[in-house]
């Protein structure tokens, strides 16, 4: 899997309206940070955008497919879903899709965080 310098700093260049975007190599590819929070993956470039059960359906209504590879002899599918090619044409059109895939990753945090209180015995006042 590559990725081209040219094609992460484009994606940089459009997502700085959002805030500090940082990238970082990983896995043969480049995750793409807001806030400390990975919310999209650039993998032979192409850009995959973090879903969940909130924002999948804008992913699914235009039949974007979710990001798989192979493991142990079958497709794992991960929560990102590949980026309409439409929002890459303009940085006003990705920035929707970012926005929602970053609060997907908000969203995911923020149910990690509940999930390892409660795992770690914490008490929540009444």
């Amino acid at each position: 899997m590559t990725v081209s310098r040219e094609y992460v700093d484009y994606l940089l260049e459009c997502l700085a309206p959002l805030g500090r975007v940082v990238s970082r190599r990983m896995f043969g590819g480049v995750g793409l940070f807001l806030d400390g929070l990975m919310f999209a993956i650039v993998l032979d470039d192409l850009l995959w955008l973090k879903a969940d059960d909130t924002n999948r359906g804008e992913f699914t209504a235009l039949d974007l497919p979710p990001f798989t590879y192979p493991r142990q002899g079958k497709l794992t599918a991960l929560s990102y879903y590949r980026a309409p090619d439409e929002a890459l044409d303009a940085p006003h059109a990705l920035l929707p899709w970012a926005r929602s895939a970053f609060a997907a990753a908000l969203r995911a945090a923020a149910s990690s965080s509940s999930r390892t209180a409660r795992a770690a015995g914490a008490s929540y006042p009444s």
